[in-house]
Order: C-alpha cells, then sequence, then structure tokens
C-alpha cells in the first residue's frame, strides 16, 4: 500500500518537473521571438521620436506629435508578418499574458494621450514613459529575464525623472533614447538565446 502512495508521489513530482521543463523551454523560445520584436519597436520608436522633435522644433508648431498614430499602424502589421514565419514560438499562457501585458499599455496610452489632447492638459510624456518602463519591466519578471527588466525599470524612472525636468519638443528626446534602450534589450536578448 505504502510502495502505491510513494509511486503517485513520485509520478505528482515528474509531472510538476516536466511542467517546470515546458514552460522554461516555452520562455526561451518567446525570448527568441520577442528580441527582435524589441528592436523593431525600439528602432520604430526611436525614429518616430527623433522625427517628430525634429518637426516640432523646426516649426515650433506641436501638432506634429499627432503622428505618434503613425507608429501602430507600422509596427503592428511588421510585426504580424514577421511573426508568421515563426511557426515554432508556442501559444501559451505566457505568450498570451505577455500579448496582453503590451495591448493594456497601448489601450492606456492612446486613451491617456486622447484625453491630454482633448479635455485634461497633461505631461503626457512623463505617464507614457511610464507606463512603457512598467510594460517592459513586468515581461521581464514574466520572461525571468534581467535585461528586459532592468531595461524597463531604466526607462520608467529614468524616462520620468528626464520628462519631468526637461520641456516642450525636447521631452520628445527620452523617447528617442527609450527606443535604444528598447533596441539594446532586444539585441541582449538575441545574443543570450541564438
Amino acid at each position: 500500500m505504502e510502495k502505491t502512495n510513494e509511486n503517485k508521489e513520485m509520478t505528482a513530482k515528474e509531472s510538476l518537473s516536466l511542467i517546470n521543463e515546458v514552460l522554461n523551454n516555452s520562455r526561451k523560445s518567446i525570448l527568441r521571438n520577442n528580441g527582435k520584436h524589441f528592436i523593431i519597436w525600439g528602432v520604430l520608436l526611436t525614429i518616430m521620436s527623433f522625427g517628430i522633435y525634429e518637426l516640432w522644433h523646426i516649426t515650433g508648431n506641436p501638432i506634429w506629435n499627432c503622428a505618434w498614430f503613425v507608429m501602430p499602424a507600422l509596427g503592428f502589421p511588421i510585426v504580424r508578418i514577421l511573426d508568421r514565419k515563426n511557426s515554432d514560438v508556442p501559444q501559451n499562457v505566457i505568450n498570451k499574458q505577455l500579448g496582453l501585458i503590451w495591448l493594456t499599455y497601448c489601450i492606456f496610452a492612446v486613451c491617456i494621450s486622447v484625453i491630454a489632447m482633448l479635455v485634461v492638459p497633461m505631461n503626457i510624456s512623463l505617464v507614457i514613459v511610464v507606463l512603457l518602463g512598467f510594460a517592459e519591466c513586468i515581461s521581464g519578471f514574466l520572461l525571468k529575464n534581467w535585461a528586459i527588466t532592468i531595461g524597463g525599470f531604466i526607462l520608467g524612472i529614468g524616462g520620468a525623472v528626464a520628462s519631468s525636468i526637461i520641456y516642450n519638443e525636447a521631452q520628445l528626446l527620452v523617447f528617442t533614447l527609450g527606443g535604444i534602450i528598447l533596441i539594446i534589450t532586444g539585441l541582449i536578448i538575441k545574443f543570450q538565446y541564438k
């Protein structure tokens, strides 16, 4: 009778070990794929923020901030096309949670931007950079990756401080730096998970 209970316990331990191994392999596969996502969004963020900064600086008109809405219109199709080629990325709870984290960031960023433009003026750069850093940090915790977590902290905390002491169009350079942080994070991931 005792041997039967011991076998059941061993089977439970083995199954937990197997589940843990599958989740770790899944994280590695997701990270391998997400390295390019960080690079793509980092490049887009760098180009858009610097371009909008230059246009605002040259014309003196903050209306150029409306160009931010072009970024998701470009980024989502690019990511979708690249993801079609990766059939080895598992569709599981980790991948779904990661997608929900970034979808939530996008919804908050768009809603707060529209509210800031139409209803209540606020330091939108500060709010968006904190949200961006927070989303990256949470992603790093979920994927158990130090590069993503540290990049998120630097982006969120550093960006909040910079956005509080820099004014007007110069705040857009915080996002240029944020894009560079995303690119560096993506490159670190690519080298970690070749």
